[in-house]
């Protein structure tokens, strides 16, 4: 049986609680709800990438991104993604930035099912995303 490997980059700080920012077994992947703070700093608190949703969404897909390749993961190899809004007015804006942003990263692979929900957020953050990933 493998082993179940916790996953935090160098771009991350320690969770506020007792999970892991991904965790690796075999070949699954789960990356955690990850929102658009900047990457880690010494003496920063996790600081939002910048007020829009556009600035958010592309440091989520950044923070989602480093877990991956943490675990030896690609976007090719993402099965499932749930985006997380705090707005439903914001959901045409959010297809288009991820639409844009996945257009950029080459896929070779059929894109990942996705599925959008609507929930609320600590104050400032507008959007969440976790990830499934199976490695080859």
């Amino acid at each position: 049986m493998s082993e179940k490997i916790a996953l935090t980059p160098a771009t991350h700080t320690t969770p506020p609680a007792k999970f892991s920012h991904g965790v690796k077994k075999g070949n699954i992947l789960q990356v955690a709800g990850q929102v658009g703070f900047l990457p880690a700093a010494p003496g920063r608190p996790p600081t939002p990438a910048g007020p829009t949703l556009r600035e958010q969404t592309l440091q989520t897909f950044a923070n989602v991104r480093a877990i991956l390749e943490e675990g030896g993961a690609t976007w090719d190899d993402v099965m499932m993604m749930r985006v997380y809004l705090t707005d439903v007015d914001h959901f045409a804006e959010m297809n288009e930035i991820y639409n844009a942003y996945f257009e950029e990263q080459g896929l070779t692979a059929p894109a990942a099912a996705r599925t959008t929900v609507y929930v609320g957020l600590p104050k400032g953050l507008l959007i969440e995303i976790d990830a499934l990933a199976v490695l080859n």
